[in-house]
């Protein structure tokens, strides 16, 4: 009933800048906390940063001061906006959001996470 489709990945040299964005659609009635993580191999995933439908936002300490995390609430979509990108920021990026959503008459809260999107970065 729900999905997260992301996008904006790609190759960048240290230095650069990238955005990535995740929309959400389905039968959405409301989303709370949205959020990136990044995984690189043989490593847990770890959070990036993350917003509240008010606005709140949380970031890693790594990326503090370059990264920039917003969202559209009509349009149900996140973004992040990476700059002055460093080779250690190379990862797949996930979407993750806390989304209630119905079927008919009846509610539903779940956790979603999108299909990741790569971010390379070069030096």
């Amino acid at each position: 009933q729900v999905q997260l489709v992301e996008s904006g990945g790609g190759l960048v040299q240290a230095g650069g800048s990238l955005r990535l964005s995740c929309a959400a659609s389905g039968n959405i009635f409301s989303i709370k906390t949205m959020g990136w993580y990044r995984q690189t191999p043989g490593k847990q995933r770890e959070l990036v940063a993350a917003i509240t439908s008010g606005g709140s936002t949380n970031y890693a300490d790594s990326v503090k001061g370059r990264f920039t995390i917003s969202r559209d609430n009509a349009k149900n979509t996140v973004y992040l906006q990476m700059n002055s990108l460093k080779p250690e920021d190379t990862a797949v990026y996930y979407c993750n959001a806390d989304i209630t959503y119905y079927i008919g008459p009846v509610y539903f809260d779940n956790n979603y996470w999108g299909q990741g999107t790569q971010v390379t970065v070069s030096s």
